[in-house]
């Protein structure tokens, strides 16, 4: 008898136009007659599955050499699948098998329309792939989704500080009438203003943690201006507690991302004040190799040797019997640990109960030349006399801020050229200016601040030292700037940092090719 033909109750029924288009397919397919033998076995049976299976098997050795071939990851027992799956013959059944190769086939039986069954195996392994991903992309968007939803609760708390603080130096501005109290309530209202500004820019960073894709700024800067704004920051909180407040400020300049170091020590500082009662908290720092350790330390109740690690982890709250004091979200202890980690500035708790705690965080030092306002100490307003009469061409296309930056440069004694757009700029230059410096901004209307800068270069006939200012802080635009050779500036420009880099082009040009500032 043809191998393609079966004898089915004493009949011959001829199969195999039928047989060559299932050998076709890639599903495959064992048919079973009513008294269990196995009467076909399609080709793309033999291509997925090569299981040791042959015409004129009884069903009831097959399932035992499923069971024993290891083939399968069967869901129990070889033996106990056995009884059940032979049990199950002629049955609606299906199910998911892993084979050893990795592939995951789906195994499907129903019964045949005369008796016996029909069992087909399809491989599901990239459908399940795709289900898997689909799964862990959805999961990790809701993760994201929570992420962001959990920042936003504690940014909202960070801002509310300096906002609160704000609202009070204000209100005592408007009654102050002495002129020195007035002038040093206008100074802690300009760091609170700034505090609030760096917290804003650092939603968008600190808020793409999860994502991955939060890209660092590393700057030099000075720690008193940080620790100055620290203090102001903090010094009502601890004198509502009858707390010491002390910061002992090292002249010293560090390499870092400045609004992610201070996020980290607000954290620090505000736990301190938070959990102590009764002395001090003193922020001070050590040489520890080529760095520096900033170290906050209280004299709070402390913390327990097995909670110290665990207070760093999401949501963790330590233990507190004051119930009347409000708890925070057991954020921050958490972002200061991912942020330390994205800067690889090792940080450090150590802790005794009811002495107190120090929290501190090791972060290398930097070049003072690089420093955002690290020559203000000895670069002040005195040496804007060596500005007096230098011409200084000002490229900005805001009527407003142009204005502004102009009255800045003109307090330097600074002979100012201002201009629009780089048409308004060359007509100043073709009418007789000579400008020994440029300040262009970036996004003017038609062109960059790059563009303008090489017009104007070329119309004067000289390299005049030039500065870039902009408000798109995006890497790719940052780089490209430096790429040209011209020095480039965030706004809100600080006029410290804007005086130090000027006095750096127009005086000390060589120090400043050696640094690349």
């Amino acid at each position: 008898m043809d191998d393609r033909r079966t004898s089915l109750q004493g009949g011959v029924v001829e199969l195999a136009p039928i047989w060559d288009g299932l050998d076709a397919i890639d599903i495959g397919i064992l048919v079973w007659s009513p008294d269990r033998v196995l009467i076909y076995i399609n080709e793309g049976f033999h291509r997925g599955c090569g299981l040791p299976v042959a015409l004129g098997m009884q069903y009831d050795e097959y399932v035992a050499a499923v069971a024993q071939s290891h083939e399968w990851v069967l869901p129990s027992a070889p033996d106990d699948w056995a009884q059940e799956t032979i049990r199950d013959f002629g049955v609606i059944n299906e199910a998911d098998y892993q084979f050893a190769t990795g592939n995951i086939m789906h195994v499907a039986q129903r019964p045949a329309a005369q008796g016996g069954m029909v069992v087909t195996f399809t491989d599901v392994t990239a459908v399940k792939r795709n289900e898997r991903e689909l799964r862990e992309a959805k999961e990790a968007a809701e993760a994201t989704d929570e992420a962001k939803s959990r920042f936003l609760r504690a940014a909202n708390h960070d801002l509310r500080q300096p906002l609160a603080s704000l609202k009070i130096l204000i209100y005592n501005c408007l009654r102050e009438q002495d002129e020195e109290q007035r002038s040093e309530i206008l100074h802690a209202m300009g760091v609170a203003a700034s505090i609030m500004e760096d917290l804003l820019g650092a939603l968008l960073q600190i808020g793409q943690l999860d994502a991955g894709r939060i890209q660092p700024r590393i700057t030099s800067f000075q720690l008193s201006d940080l620790f100055d704004r620290l203090r102001i920051q903090f010094r009502h909180q601890a004198q509502e507690k009858g707390l010491r407040l002390r910061f002992v400020t090292p002249n010293k300049t560090v390499s870092t991302d400045r609004a992610l170091l201070e996020r980290i020590l607000s954290n620090f500082v505000a736990n301190a004040i938070r959990f102590t009662e009764v002395g001090s908290v003193l922020i001070g720092c050590r040489k520890e190799g080529r760095g520096l350790r900033i170290e906050v330390v209280d004299t709070g109740r402390g913390i327990k040797e097995e909670d110290c690690d665990r207070v760093f982890q999401e949501f963790y709250r330590v233990a507190d019997d004051n119930r009347a004091q409000k708890k925070g979200l057991g954020l921050g202890l958490n972002i200061v640990m991912r942020l330390a980690e994205l800067l690889e500035h090792p940080i450090r708790l150590r802790s005794k109960v009811g002495k107190g705690s120090i929290f501190s965080v090791w972060i290398p030092l930097g070049n003072i030349w690089h420093s955002e306002n690290g020559l203000a100490a000895e670069i002040t307003e005195a040496v804007a006399g060596e500005f007096a009469g230098t011409p200084v061409l000002l490229v900005e296309d805001d009527e407003i801020l142009r204005e502004s930056m102009a009255q800045l440069l003109r307090r330097w004694g600074i002979d100012v050229h201002s201009a629009a757009n780089e048409e308004n700029a060359l007509r100043l230059v073709a009418d007789g200016a000579e400008p020994e410096l440029i300040i262009a901004d970036y996004n003017l209307q038609t062109r960059t601040g790059l563009d303008v800068i090489n017009a104007i270069r070329k119309a004067a006939g000289e390299d005049t030292p030039a500065i870039v200012v902009t408000a798109d802080a995006e890497p790719k635009v940052i780089n490209g700037i430096r790429e040209a050779g011209v020095p480039v500036l965030i706004k809100p420009v600080s006029p410290p940092r804007l005086r130090v880099l000027m006095h750096n082009l127009l005086f000390e040009p060589d120090v400043h090719r050696q640094t690349g500032s």
